[in-house]
């Protein structure tokens, strides 16, 4: 906010499913680096030109809080993720008040181990802490950010964790961004109510290695008229997510995802697979491979190979303070639904719209377009919308 300005911007909320885990503790350390202009916004989209001007909440206006069902402080989650080269050494004691504040703001999440509460009594719960949040911290409207460990594919008639809390999100009146694999929103008994409660919603996973590579390299082939044969692929992680990857079920649930993407941009999905490795000691980094084999004129064989290294929180992290600050302002413009034009950041995303990035990234400029022409600008929004049947 400029020293002139008269009227300070709403505050916004962005709570966070998995809100100790290492996405968010980058997340969040990372807002208030920047804001205190400790480091520059790189990887973050919003701060580029493009997004100039579109009413998106400054990140100074952003407050945390979430859902875990761990109890590590988010400073010393800080301080092990510097330990590991994750995030600057020194930051995490130079951002430690705001990181304190935040985890002031976490509540324990659910099902417990031996859970007695019914779904609907689960949901409540959790929903009574999201609005209890927004009341605590006077926010004129929160954003729930799924950033927990990948779910397996659910087999039963009972709403998975992820999606438990999604419900939960709709119930307390708040736009809802699923950064998993995970159900969310997706199961089909939130179906209608997604529908009815007039909110903005965007997922899935976040596309940020391997799969970001192929939505480039896949419309690249297909542009240039050369048949892919194969493409095969590995992965190796480590961290919280190679553990919860371990599960079939779960890597299952991820590379539906990346195979989507080969889908949508080639008209067909090639040989070959994608394998997902845990590596403990990896921690939080990663190493994605690809083997791409296709024919070129006169079917002369050819091979592309790539490799690429990152760390998994610090690809992440800026995405989720892009989309907190979309999808918040989205709700302030009144816009509902999906919001297809936000698949830029996903594997698997929410609507109709490309898979192509370059085409994907066309739309959220347009997006950006569209925002500066709706809505109110400086947040008074009125009173919240809530859901049909919700506890007041």
């Amino acid at each position: 906010m400029s020293a002139e300005s008269s009227v300070s911007p709403p505050r916004v909320g962005v709570w966070l499913i998995g809100a100790r885990g290492s996405v968010a503790t980058t997340a969040v350390t990372g807002c208030a680096a920047v804001t205190a202009g400790l480091h520059p916004p790189t990887g973050m989209v919003t701060e580029t030109p493009a997004f100039a001007d579109c009413g998106l909440p400054p990140l100074s206006s952003l407050v945390f809080g979430g859902h875990d069902m761990v109890d590590c402080p988010l400073p010393k989650r800080a301080e092990a993720l510097a330990a590991g080269g994750v995030l600057p050494p020194g930051l995490p004691a130079a951002v430690t008040a705001e990181l304190a504040a935040a985890d002031r703001e976490i509540r324990l999440g659910g099902p417990l181990s031996g859970e007695t509460r019914d779904e609907d009594e689960l949901v409540e719960a959790l929903a009574s802490d999201i609005r209890d949040f927004m009341t605590r911290c006077d926010l004129d409207r929160t954003v729930v950010v799924n950033v927990a460990s990948t779910e397996p594919v659910p087999t039963g008639t009972e709403l998975p964790a992820s999606s438990l809390y999604a419900a939960a999100a709709l119930r307390a009146g708040c736009p809802y961004v699923n950064f998993t694999p995970s159900m969310g929103l997706h199961h089909p008994a939130l179906a209608s109510a997604a529908s009815e409660s007039g909110l903005p919603y965007a997922g899935r996973d976040g596309k940020t290695g391997q799969t970001l590579l192929r939505s480039v390299l896949g419309p690249m082939f297909a542009q240039r008229a050369l048949a892919v044969r194969a493409w095969s692929g590995t992965n190796l992680l480590g961290g919280g997510d190679g553990a919860a990857l371990a599960d079939p079920g779960a890597a299952a649930a991820k590379n539906a995802g990346k195979e989507r993407v080969l889908a949508d941009t080639l008209g067909g999905v090639p040989e070959g697979e994608t394998h997902i490795d845990d590596v403990p000691s990896l921690g939080d980094w990663k190493t994605a491979w690809d083997h791409i084999a296709f024919d070129g004129f006169l079917g002369t064989r050819m091979v592309l190979q790539t490799t690429w290294q990152g760390c998994d929180s610090s690809l992440a992290a800026p995405l989720i303070l892009d989309l907190a600050r979309l999808v918040a302002r989205a709700h302030e413009a009144g816009l509902s639904g999906p919001l297809s034009e936000l698949g830029f950041y996903f594997k698997d995303p929410v609507g109709e719209g490309p898979a192509s990035l370059g085409e994907q990234y066309a739309e959220l400029v347009g997006f950006a377009g569209r925002l500066r022409g709706v809505g109110d600008p400086q947040g008074n929004s009125g009173e919240r919308r809530g859901l049909p049947g919700e506890r007041r």
